[in-house]
This record gives structure tokens, C-alpha cells and sequence, in this order.
């Protein structure tokens, strides 16, 4: 690697605030927050979704079918299971 020209790679505490999971993974990330985690201190991220809070991970999709267009369209033309 050519010196000076790559951003320092240094593990960071991603928190899904979701969920209330930590994460230590490898990172470029610049931020000024830092964390005491497991002894030691971490640069820190919040993050709204990771594996831990996502549907198509967790398996608990929620489909709400009273919303959106589809289920308009259903009411309308009976669709929805009520003839």
C-alpha cells in the first residue's frame, strides 16, 4: 500500500438502537463519539438496521395489508377475501 493516501482502518462499536445489539467490526468510519465496551474503548456509531432488526434476517416480516395501493385496489374490486 502506497503511505498517506488510505483512511485508517480500526475496529468501531456499531449500535442498532432498534434492536439494542453492538456490533464490533472493522471500519473506516470517522466520528468523535467513543465507547467503553468490553474493557476497551471504541470509536461509536448508532444505526436505525443491521441483521439483528432487519425483517429479511429476523424472519418477522410484517406485511401490513390495510395500507398502499394493492390493498386499495383489492377493496375495491373484493379481493380481500369478503365477497
Amino acid at each position: 500500500m502506497q503511505p498517506g493516501i488510505h483512511p485508517e482502518y480500526r475496529d468501531v462499536v456499531f449500535h442498532d438502537t432498534t434492536a439494542d445489539t453492538y456490533f464490533v467490526i472493522g471500519s473506516t468510519l470517522k466520528t468523535s463519539r467513543t465507547i467503553e465496551y468490553q474493557g476497551k474503548t471504541y470509536p461509536y456509531m448508532t444505526i436505525d438496521v443491521s441483521s439483528a432488526s432487519h425483517p429479511y434476517y429476523t424472519g418477522k416480516q410484517k406485511a401490513n395489508k390495510s395500507d398502499g395501493r394493492v390493498a386499495k385496489f383489492n377493496k375495491k374490486y373484493s379481493f380481500g377475501g369478503k365477497k
